[in-house]
């Protein structure tokens, strides 16, 4: 693994060759490389932990100045509660994952490959070097990372102590090239995992299709329509996190309330962070109040629709009231990334809004929204109805759909994954979180004693294509 400003040519070139070596190591030999990687990160916590504070101090300074989002500022802090554990444990996971090379499909001449060579472009997140490094040398991928921004503190001490180096920063380049040496006693290829350090190359590997097989950006809307909009390479990722929840009016209110606490203000920065709650009619004075009087007691600014927002009005504490604000048809397109929710009353088109009929129409609307405003990556529906349950599954398009349980449950980690390299809303290849499976391909393999096409058809050999025993 290296730290490089080669030109973005030589890199790609330099990573396709590598992949085509780590593809064909044994498991044994990669899953030693991550327990490798897992142990030097534990020895090197305090030293990254103080970088990231410095990363950190730099930010917040950023983001005082309105150069930074506070979005941005969250996904750069390693220290918040959970997420350095989460990165070692995910390592590890990895490692205790089954080899995902080589599996037997269908019964057919057909077994998994690493796809070849990925670039990851990544914003403001220095964990993201731990996980990519994990999930590529585990599925015998080789990988370009790329930073969006200048490459943080933090993010190259990650890559130092993955590389063995022990020193700072300012010797990078000499740790780089004693630890190449190192890697490559153990068969893992130097240039296997890259972390490219030029400025302004972006653009140019993007241009990089005969070597680099799969782009995936992990960033914001912007970063993931330029990429999308400036190359050749397949795209795996996702434009937004606009997720919904739908509270039908036979809910479990307690549970609503813990679900809409976790989806909302557990990690309001992530991309499977709800932004529009949408209420039926009939659960705006049976679930509604305790929902928005929990969001709002932990600082949540809810903007309501007239009909949910006269309803809490009538139900609400007066200091509470003061609190809703007026919602726009804009926040309903909204990745707030950010302790807002959207709230949307889903009229019933009846006078007895649950009748079965009512409920069908009302389900039909809640599921039309969806459709029409999220951005397809994850939403839930709340009911102790399980054909209503089933009939809003089956009809979401999105790439995860859950029924009584938080949007934040859509990742890698929480799918027994290990970690992730991202959430994809794309409907080929992989869609949802994207762990080691989703990072491998197939090809047909066939051995034959010397069979010709020529032998077969009119007048010839007859095609059995029968299902066969293998040994």
């Amino acid at each position: 693994m290296s730290l490089t400003d080669s030109s973005p040519a030589q890199i790609a070139r330099a990573a396709s060759a590598a992949s085509k070596s780590l593809g064909i190591l044994p498991l044994e030999v990669r899953n030693d490389a991550l327990t490798a990687i897992h142990q030097s990160l534990v020895q090197a916590k305090p030293s990254i932990l103080a970088a990231n504070a410095k990363d950190l101090e730099l930010a917040s300074k950023a983001a005082a100045d309105g150069q930074l989002s506070q979005s941005v500022l969250k996904r750069l802090d390693l220290g918040r509660p959970g997420k350095w554990e989460d990165m070692l444990q995910g390592i590890i996971d990895v490692r205790n994952l089954e080899d995902p090379c080589e599996w037997e499909l269908s019964g057919m001449p057909r077994i998994t490959c690493p796809i070849g060579t990925l670039l990851i472009i990544f914003e403001a997140r220095p964990e993201v070097i731990a996980n990519i490094a994990a999930l590529a040398i585990k599925s015998g991928n080789a990988a370009i990372l790329k930073g969006t921004l200048d490459v943080s503190q933090s993010t190259i001490e990650i890559l130092l102590i993955i590389l063995g180096g022990k020193e700072s920063t300012s010797s990078f380049f000499t740790i780089s090239n004693a630890i190449s040496s190192a890697l490559v006693q153990t068969k893992v290829p130097n240039a296997a995992i890259q972390l490219v350090t030029a400025r302004d190359v972006i653009a140019s590997l993007l241009e990089e299709d005969k070597h680099i097989d799969l782009v995936i950006p992990r960033g914001s809307n912007d970063l993931v329509r330029y990429i999308k909009a400036n190359t050749r390479i397949p795209v795996l990722g996702h434009a937004d996190g606009l997720c919904s929840i739908y509270i039908h009016h036979d809910a479990d209110t307690e549970a609503s309330v813990r679900i809409l606490l976790d989806s909302k203000l557990g990690y309001p920065a992530a991309c499977n962070s709800v932004e529009t709650l949408l209420v039926h009619q009939a659960a705006l004075t049976t679930h509604l109040p305790a929902i928005a009087s929990a969001l709002l007691q932990q600082g949540c600014s809810l903007h309501c629709d007239s009909i949910s927002k006269s309803a809490l009005a009538d139900s609400l504490p007066l200091d509470k009231v003061a609190l809703l604000q007026d919602a726009t048809e804009e926040d309903y397109d909204t990745e707030f990334l950010s302790p807002i929710l959207a709230i949307k009353t889903v009229v019933s088109p009846s006078t007895t809004p649950t009748s079965s009929s009512s409920e069908d129409l009302a389900l039909g609307l809640a599921i039309a929204h969806i459709n029409a405003h999220s951005s397809h990556h994850t939403d839930a529906i709340l009911t102790s109805s399980e054909p209503i349950a089933k009939r809003f599954q089956a009809s979401v398009d999105s790439a995860c759909v859950f029924w009584n349980t938080s949007t934040r449950m859509a990742d890698g980690m929480r799918f027994g994954f290990g970690t992730e390299v991202g959430i994809s809303t794309n409907k080929i290849h992989a869609r949802g979180p994207v762990g080691l499976e989703g990072l491998c391909i197939y090809k047909y393999v066939v051995s034959g004693s010397g069979q010709v096409a020529g032998d077969y058809g009119s007048g010839g050999k007859r095609w059995r294509h029968e299902r066969l025993e293998v040994d």
